[in-house]
């Protein structure tokens, strides 16, 4: 007996990037509206559950936060298996932190789906008065990776619900345009199907 789904969509995300760039603030933020001021420290991998509507159809987002920097390497397969869109996220009063998306994007390049979708994420803006990363400069590496670019404060909840919607959104129209080509493709191949059999038919005759 079939499983009736209570959603449309399930979506995998993964959030990485340097240690103390407010990776789990923001999953908490947007999954459960709250901030904590204290340093959270991700002890193993952990994920948060998240339901979102986008253009009527109910999206489950699956929101995973990485394991500190110094382990993550050893168990990056099984954390990048199935991921269908990835943040990277950068502190923008550490410069190290933002330096380091290039080496982060290395490695989804090597452990992740060929077509995951990405996303930048400059957190931290609420100390903008300590701001070292300038948003320009993040935005213009970002446009030469043909990867979307966001900042946000977990503290404030400043954009963070719209980065993980720009997120989904863009995961649903690459996965639907896949289907599309998938459609096309098989339409053409039983047209074309079609066509050898009449010809060998018109043959026979």
């Amino acid at each position: 007996m079939s499983q009736i789904l209570d959603y449309d969509f399930l979506f995998k995300l993964l959030l990485i990037g340097d240690r103390g760039t407010g990776k789990s603030c923001l999953i908490l933020r947007f999954s459960e509206d709250i901030f904590i001021e204290s340093h959270i420290s991700t002890i193993g991998i952990d994920f948060k559950i998240k339901t979102i509507y986008i253009e009527g159809l109910c999206i489950k987002l699956q929101i995973w936060d990485s394991i500190p920097q110094e382990r993550f390497r050893t168990r990056n397969n099984s954390f990048f298996r199935g991921a269908q869109g990835i943040m990277v996220v950068y502190d923008i009063t550490d410069q190290t932190s933002f330096d380091n998306v290039r080496q982060w994007f290395v490695e989804i390049d090597r452990y992740a789906c060929e077509n995951v979708n990405r996303l930048v994420v400059g957190n931290k803006i609420d100390l903008e008065e300590k701001r070292i990363v300038d948003s320009e400069v993040a935005k213009a590496f970002c446009d030469s990776y043909d990867v979307p670019f966001i900042e946000t404060s977990a503290k404030y909840a400043t954009n963070v619900e719209d980065c993980f919607i720009l997120m989904a959104k863009k995961i649903k129209a690459r996965l639907e345009e896949v289907s599309e080509t998938k459609i096309e493709k098989l339409t053409t191949n039983v047209t074309s199907s079609k066509k050898i059999s009449n010809k060998e038919n018109c043959t026979i005759n």
